[in-house]
This record gives C-alpha cells, structure tokens and sequence, in this order.
C-alpha cells in the first residue's frame, strides 16, 4: 500500500488569489485634529492655523495616515483639507476618515494596478484567512475584478471552499 499521494489541487487549474500579499507595509496611523479645537469642541481658524503651521510633519514620514475628529465637532472641510496638505509630503497615503477607509482606499488602489490576465477563464479561490486587516470592501473589489474574466469564484481554502460565482455558458 505504498500509493503516491498526488496533491490534485496543485496539480489543478485553481488560480488562488491572496490579498494579504498585495497588503502595502508601512504604519497606519491616527491623527485626530480635536486636539487642536478649543475645548475639544470649536475650531478657532488663528489657533488651529498656528497649530498645522507649528506641528512636526516630518514624524509621518512613510506612514499611511487617517485623518479624522473624534469629538462631535462642526469641522469645515478646509481645516482636513489643509492638515492633508501637510501630510502629503511625507505620508505614503492620506485619508480623511477612519483605518478601515484607509484600508479600503489602499486596496481600491492597488486592485487597479494588478494584472489579472492569469485569472482568465480559470477558476478562482479567493483566499479567505488573513493576519492583515483587510476591509470587507476590499473583497467586493476583488470580485468587480474577477467576475467578468473568471470561470468561477469561491472564498476559502483549496480543501474547503464556498462558491461564490460560476460563469454562465
């Protein structure tokens, strides 16, 4: 009883496609201008000018950076508008809201420059377990991608997958 074992997976047309490997390195962080605003609560245009114009940019440096308020504040769009301004010099990527937005921009990006010529008329496994957060939308992204070009789609692993689209003949 000395069969060969045979990995017909390996050995298939699967094309698997892992988000976690197009993930972009790189720390994301958080500025939160409300403390600039007075009493965390009003933007003062003199004060918060005085506030971009005297912050240390430099210290985001190859950072991806969400810019928000995390105070029920009434911010006019210029104040994140000028706080981008400065980051954008020094930070990989800048957003106007939270991490996973970030996330999501980060993705929609670089699902625009993949080339999926290898997915055409094959079946594909998304790949569903990852150590990186990769935002729901992200998923939604891939499959605006993959459905016009794939034979099928499902999510999972090779040995234990949902199908999620089959091409219709």
């Amino acid at each position: 009883m000395s069969e060969e074992i045979i990995n017909r997976v390996a050995n298939s047309k699967l094309k698997t496609f892992d988000l976690e490997e197009i993930y972009p390195e790189g720390k994301r962080v958080v500025f939160d201008i409300k403390d600039w605003l007075f009493e965390e609560l009003i933007l003062k245009e003199t004060d918060f000018r005085a506030s971009v114009k005297n912050h240390d940019w430099s210290q985001y440096k190859r950072k991806f950076v969400a810019v928000t308020c995390s105070v029920d504040a009434i911010i006019p769009s210029w104040a994140f508008m000028l706080v981008a301004a400065e980051l954008t010099p020094f930070a990989n990527k800048v957003v106007i809201g939270n991490l996973e937005l970030l996330e999501t921009v980060l993705y929609q990006e670089l699902l625009g420059f993949v080339d999926f010529k290898d997915f055409a008329d094959a079946p594909v496994i998304i790949k569903g377990c990852a150590d990186k957060p990769i935002p729901p939308s992200a998923f939604a992204f891939l499959i605006e991608k993959l459905q016009p070009i794939a034979k099928s789609i499902m999510f999972g692993e090779a040995c234990s997958t949902v199908p999620l689209y089959k091409h219709k003949k």
